[in-house]
């Protein structure tokens, strides 16, 4: 009997543990099924196949498996617009003074937020963007080009934050990018790659624009995927007017070939960034509405602001910030040039925003707008006050070299033919910073400043008619551009992964948006949120605001404070915005403990986030700019046919950097055409023959031309030419001597008086052979790209006294 109860107790047991483990079974089988099926691991799996396999197709049948869905019915197509470095004041949909009737069109059948923000940097916002998560925590704090060791500096988008177009393709959806891109690494642009940090290589199945963080509207340096294309030599080409015309035709063949499939859609055309370019039939239509100044301006807008119940009755318009050049200081001979660069301006921000209209109407004549869910971002960060005092050499304040207003207007006058000039394919011009903050209005602050609203603070608009319902009630919920994607997200019931390609995802750091759509009035959901950039910041949290301006003014090229910097060291302002729209009153020294609950967040989101250390983002490019992301490469042998090799990756013809170039080539008569040439109309250094003579031109940022010319017409045959760019000093600006050689005989010598100390340009490049891009030398502007008609065997280039 015993025997038989303890064998009863045995079965009993079995009995009970076979029972847990098949409820543990159909529970690890239940949790499996629902993450495959809510996209926990992506990408999903393979379809099993719906056939039925015999040993001969007599005793088989054959049936096509089908593909999962995994999105809901009638998902919308999605498209974002987003425009580069404009302002919070500028569209008159909400107050300003510049015609955006696309903007307006979508705020009067959508719904309008006026407490959005961006990170006040272009790269670092399109990665918060596109990844859904904070900037530097995916190794954006700086922008590529000036990267660093630092993780939160790296550059490169980490395989643990995928994006959102990687995630909509593994749900079914077509995508896209058209225009500027800024997230690749800059020593990954060549031939060569790798590509998967290319569009194509983090989601988009199809990129048409530029890697780089501008380029010329007229001469852009476009890709197509990853592949280097040149745009038509055209008198009416527009890089905006192409972009929204491929992404038209995308939208034709994506509904033509894959109808029953959604797609999306990133429209972010790089305009109206600098160099402002447009022409002069839209910058005439803004002839005289500026010529009161910028003064006049931000307080005109902020007016009309209020008006429209845009901003709060009760806002305070900031003043210009300390040192700001007043309108009334402007000389009188200046007023038309800087008149007429913010009318540029106005026009190019106009004729932009009409491109996106183009593709709205596209989607209407597709009739799929009515389920589109557009979003429309103002900007990708505040108004550029990079200009400095309005010039036509945009990147002469990047490279810290002195000039004045008279000295830009002399060469405008001398080389170009005046005003008319301004604006076109020959200059790279950017308006004066006055513009750029009346801009902001009404806040303090311009692009690259984190830590006040006019750098971070955009109008942003969201329409999709067959969900939304225009209310005409502004939305003013706290947000940031890392809660798009979780807004996204959240309507097509994604749940972010946790493995995507076989690698552990972090977690998003967005917050959905979606329960603003119908609640106009709702609190904020958002929790902290913080802020840096170029070691400005803030921090955001409950309806309170901090933060520190960090070390540099972005309309001053004087390096004093970065030199003298100590970061803990700052003065930390606070702001109430719940009651203080503009952040126009500092309460620090009423509520010190507010203050210091507020540090405290920073420090804990700095932490988690990767930020430190702070001044990382100056790192390269100030304390050891010898670290900078370039080549490593002290000599290069170059064949012709090399063409589009980035200026980071080639030999540098800058400030100090000595070097020579022993040119092996073949040529007769009539042998023309550009040997070698870095860098494009605003700046470079071009080496060719032109009616037999050797010559070579240093364009040192537009405003100096330096040339040389051999004092003859050089031999014919086989024939080796040497070119010696000999620095003075290894000093910056350190003048240069150019030394002509043919078959070792001295042809001719000059002078560089005044070289360029870091960059010629953003995205122009090095080409054998050829001057692809905008031309460096204005004496073979008409016979662009004056490609070399004889025969180079080889360029060999090195430095020299290193």
């Amino acid at each position: 009997m015993k025997v038989k109860t303890n064998t009863l107790k045995y079965e009993i047991h079995n009995i009970f543990r076979i029972f847990i483990l098949l409820i543990c079974s159909i529970f690890i089988s239940t949790q499996t099924n629902g993450q495959e099926k809510e996209g926990a691991v992506l990408p999903f799996k393979e379809p099993a196949s719906s056939s039925v396999t015999g040993k001969t197709l007599a005793d088989s049948k054959h049936q096509w498996r089908k593909a999962e869905k995994h999105l809901p019915e009638n998902a919308p197509n999605i498209v974002i617009f987003m425009t580069d470095d404009a302002g919070f004041a500028n569209p008159s949909a909400f107050g300003g003074p510049v015609n955006m009737p696309t903007m307006k069109r979508l705020a009067e059948s959508g719904i309008s937020y006026n407490a959005f923000h961006t990170t006040a940097m272009c790269s670092p916002t399109r990665a918060s963007l596109l990844t859904g998560r904070n900037h530097h925590r995916v190794a954006t704090g700086q922008i590529a080009e000036l990267s660093s060791d630092w993780d939160g500096y790296l550059g490169k988008i980490p395989k643990s934050t995928a994006t959102l177009p990687q995630i909509l393709s593994y749900y079914g959806y077509n995508t896209a990018a058209f225009g500027k891109w800024h997230n690749t690494p800059i020593t990954d642009i060549t031939k060569l790659g790798p590509f998967d940090r290319y569009p194509t290589g983090i989601g988009f199945d199809y990129f048409y624009g530029f890697l780089a963080g501008e380029t010329s509207q007229y001469e852009p340096r476009l890709f197509e995927n990853t592949n280097p294309i040149e745009p038509p030599h055209d008198a009416n080409y527009h890089l905006t007017e192409d972009l929204a015309k491929k992404a038209i035709e995308w939208i034709q063949t994506s509904k033509t070939i894959t109808p029953e499939k959604p797609f999306f859609l990133y429209f972010t055309p790089g305009a109206v960034h600098g160099p402002h370019q447009i022409f002069k039939e839209w910058a005439d239509k803004y002839n005289g509405k500026f010529d009161e100044g910028w003064e006049a301006l931000r307080a005109m807008t902020f007016e009309k602001q209020k008006e429209m119940g845009w901003i709060p009755k009760d806002a305070v318009l900031n003043p210009l910030a300390m040192g700001m050049q007043k309108w009334s200081d402007v000389p009188q001979s200046q007023r038309e040039f800087q008149s007429r660069l913010m009318e540029i301006y106005a026009g190019f921000l106009e004729h932009t925003d009409v491109q996106y209209g183009k593709i709205v109407d596209e989607l209407d004549r597709q009739g799929v707008l009515e389920n589109t869910l557009i979003i429309y971002i103002n900007s990708d960060n505040g108004p550029s006050a990079e200009g400095m005092n309005g010039t036509i050499s945009e990147l002469l304040a990047q490279n810290a070299m002195p000039s004045t207003i008279e000295q830009q207007i002399e060469v405008l006058n001398k080389d170009y033919g005046g005003m008319e000039a301004l604006g076109g394919p020959k200059l790279d011009i950017m308006y004066h910073h006055g513009w750029a903050y009346a801009g902001a209005s009404p806040f303090q602050g311009t692009k690259l400043v984190a830590a006040h609203l006019g750098g971070t603070r955009t109008p942003m608009v969201i329409s999709w008619p067959k969900k939304i319902k225009h209310d005409g009630k502004v939305r003013s919920q706290f947000h940031h551009v890392n809660d798009i994607a979780s807004t996204i997200y959240d309507i097509l019931d994604i749940t972010p992964p946790k493995v995507v390609n076989g690698v552990e995802q972090q977690p998003l750091d967005g917050t959905s948006m979606v329960y603003t759509f119908n609640n106009p009035e709702t609190k904020t959901t958002k929790g902290a949120q913080y802020f840096e950039i170029l070691g400005s910041r803030g921090v955001y949290h409950d309806g309170w605001f901090a933060g520190t301006f960090g070390p540099k003014k972005p309309w001053s090229t004087d390096p004093t404070g970065i030199i003298n910097w100590e970061p803990e060291k700052e003065e930390w302002e606070l702001y109430n915005l719940n009651e203080d729209y503009s952040q126009a009153e500092n309460l620090a020294d009423k509520n010190p403990e507010k203050l210091g609950e507020l540090k405290a967040i920073f420090d804990k989101e700095a932490t988690d986030n990767l930020v430190y250390p702070i001044g990382a983002s100056f790192y390269t490019v100030f304390y050891s700019p010898s670290e900078l992301p370039s080549s490593p490469l002290t000599e290069w042998s170059f064949y012709e046919g090399q063409e589009r090799i980035p200026e980071a990756m080639a030999p540098k013809f800058v400030s100090g950097r000595s070097t020579v170039a022993i040119i092996d080539t073949e040529i007769n008569n009539n042998t023309e055409g550009v040997l070698f040439a870095l860098g494009g109309i605003s700046s470079g250094f071009t080496v060719y023959i032109d009616k037999g003579f050797l010559k070579a031109e240093y364009n040192a940022m537009t405003l100096n031309r330096y040339k040389v010319a051999s004092t003859t017409t050089i031999p014919t045959g086989k024939v080796k030419i040497e070119v010696e760019t000999t620095y003075d000093t290894k000093e910056r600006l350190a003048p240069a001597t150019i030394t002509l050689k043919v078959n070792g005989k001295e042809v001719g010598q000059g002078r560089i008086e005044r070289s360029v100390p870091a960059l010629h340009t953003a995205s122009e490049t090095f080409d054998i052979g050829v001057d692809l891009g905008s031309p460096v030398s204005l004496d073979y502007y008409d016979r662009v790209p004056f490609r070399f008609n004889g025969k180079i065997e080889k360029i060999y280039i090195k430095y020299i006294d290193e």
